[in-house]
């Protein structure tokens, strides 16, 4: 089963408004993706891989 590591984290260009995506590692050094404004809520697991990929997209 995939755990979140550490903490959520923002990016700094998300500015003030807190409408934005928050991103932490998981056990399986892949990614785990939320909502900020629902920390309750549910999250979107990714690899390591399809992780890498989204980040080349903007690279």
């Amino acid at each position: 089963m995939t755990e979140v590591v550490g903490s959520f984290r923002k990016s700094s260009y998300s500015g003030q408004q807190g409408d934005c995506v928050e991103v932490a590692d998981t056990t399986d050094h892949g990614r785990a993706v939320r909502d900020s404004k629902q920390q309750d809520g549910p999250l979107i697991a990714v690899s390591r891989q399809t992780w890498q990929g989204f980040l080349r997209q903007f690279a």
